[in-house]
């Protein structure tokens, strides 16, 4: 297996302090007013989010003070321009008001280096006082990215790959006792509207199957659970999905009336499927294994014998087809070390040891697609397996998207999206400020986490 690099960036021009222009005036972002005044105007959060081999896609806010001195949205026109030697062009205009600026480019040539400048009101955006995007060696930093080239072959498969809706969930960012500050939305239910905009925005982009790898619901009640389940089933297309620790059976007096585990009740499973069952399916020749990795209390994953049994087996009798696991708990050491929750958030050890070992002997197994961590970022497998960690940002909160997994026959890419919806942009504007404004740093991930190709052999799927 091989990684294509993304050289997303040349030598930096400026340094990260005047990449930060106006950084002064963050602190204290209400994105809940919208303001139309003149400048001054601050055109900053500049994120180059997705790099495919044709397209990009770029966002950026729209700020200027109001009468006490505080940030607030301003509305703006919205341009790119481009340039592939000297000399810029004007990629995209439109003069529709906003604050909170979406632009895909398209029908560029792989393998290319562009230069790029965002502007609202002839101003050019500028990244946040964020190290991921304002670092030297961004693309934000020094305006100009390389798209991708693409694995050799044809296009064969389009998977949407998703996580953590938390349909029901009322304030977002909260980790225990009120803090940090949360955000409550002053629109319809944020995971509604976050739904709403990534079923939108699927069929646009050719996908074949929609792959949600768990924490559908808040808190798995029985109006959670219906709640969700009717919105996937009137979306009208394929959809795959998973147990995540949200969705685990509850205990209390509001789930009674759904099957029982000893004192807990399992509404999730009563509309999805029973706890600690794998699925397989197929799309083509291309396999999809789903594990529950919930438990029945707490945070953390686990895998009981029977699943690892059933998934041993399935692996042993076809050990080479091509392959793809998703579940909702990442697997490696290397996620547990790294994120916020540490290593008893994750798969635990023992099972993921388990997992790699069944890996290194079925090596048609490709990707393992997982939630939980709200971020985007691939990690290091802890075994001699051919096999990429994918861990993906939540639907419901900044950064607010999926993942589409292009197949190819010698190969697959990856690209993470921002939903396109004008709430859905004002959502993520909002909750970028999670984690008293730190949140950026660990969910958006690097430009090559979020955007990445693989050279592979997966002929056999045609």
């Amino acid at each position: 297996m091989t990684r294509s690099p993304v050289n997303c960036c040349g030598p930096t021009r400026r340094t990260l302090l005047a990449a930060m222009g106006f950084a002064a005036l963050l602190p204290a972002l209400d994105v809940g007013r919208a303001a139309a005044q003149p400048n001054p105007l601050l055109t900053t959060d500049l994120e180059v989010v997705t790099i495919t081999d044709t397209s990009v896609v770029l966002t950026w806010t729209t700020l200027t003070p109001d009468a006490a001195g505080n940030p607030v949205p301003a509305l703006a026109d919205t341009e790119v321009l481009l340039a592939d030697g000297r000399v810029f062009t004007q990629a995209h205009y439109d003069a529709t008001p906003t604050p909170y600026h979406f632009v895909e480019v398209n029908g560029l040539e792989p393998g290319r280096t562009y230069r790029f400048e965002a502007r609202s009101r002839g101003i050019r955006a500028t990244p946040a006082l964020n190290l991921i995007t304002g670092a030297p060696g961004t693309p934000e930093s020094c305006g100009e990215f390389t798209t991708l080239t693409p694995p050799p072959g044809r296009l064969l498969h389009t998977i949407a790959l998703a996580n953590d809706v938390h349909f029901g969930e009322e304030v977002s960012g909260v980790i225990i006792n009120g803090l940090p500050p949360g955000f409550r939305q002053d629109m319809p239910p944020y995971p509604q509207a976050m739904l709403s905009a990534l079923l939108s925005d699927l069929p646009t982009r050719g996908v074949e199957k929609l792959l949600l790898a768990g924490d559908l619901t808040a808190e798995a009640a029985p109006d959670q659970v219906r709640g969700v389940r009717a919105a996937l089933d009137g979306w009208g297309h394929e959809y795959l999905v998973t147990r995540g620790n949200h969705d685990r059976p509850h205990v209390g007096e509001d789930y009674r009336g759904c099957p029982s585990i000893d004192d807990h009740h399992d509404c999730w499973g009563e509309s999805f499927l029973p706890r600690q069952q794998l699925t397989e399916n197929r799309l083509g020749e291309l396999r999809i294994i789903g594990l529950d990795t919930s438990e029945l209390d707490g945070s953390g994953g686990s895998i009981d014998r029977p699943q690892l049994a059933h998934l041993s087996e399935l692996l042993r009798a076809d050990p080479d087809r091509p392959t793809l696991v998703f579940g909702h708990h990442p697997v490696t050491t290397e996620s547990g070390l790294t994120n916020t929750g540490g290593p008893a958030f994750v798969l635990n050890g023992p099972d993921g040891a388990a997992l790699q070992a069944m890996y290194t002997s079925a090596p048609g197994v490709f990707l393992q697609h997982s939630g939980h961590t709200h971020r985007n970022r691939r990690t290091r497998p802890d075994a001699a397996c051919a096999v990429e960690f994918l861990e993906v940002a939540a639907v419901k909160e900044y950064p607010g998207g999926y993942s589409l997994l292009r197949l190819y026959e010698g190969g697959y890419m990856v690209n993470f999206y921002k939903m396109s919806a004008e709430q859905a942009r004002r959502w993520s504007a909002t909750t970028r400020g999670e984690y008293l404004g730190l949140y950026p740093e660990y969910t958006l991930g690097t430009c090559a986490d979020r955007n990445h190709t693989v050279e592979r052999d997966l002929s056999g799927l045609a």
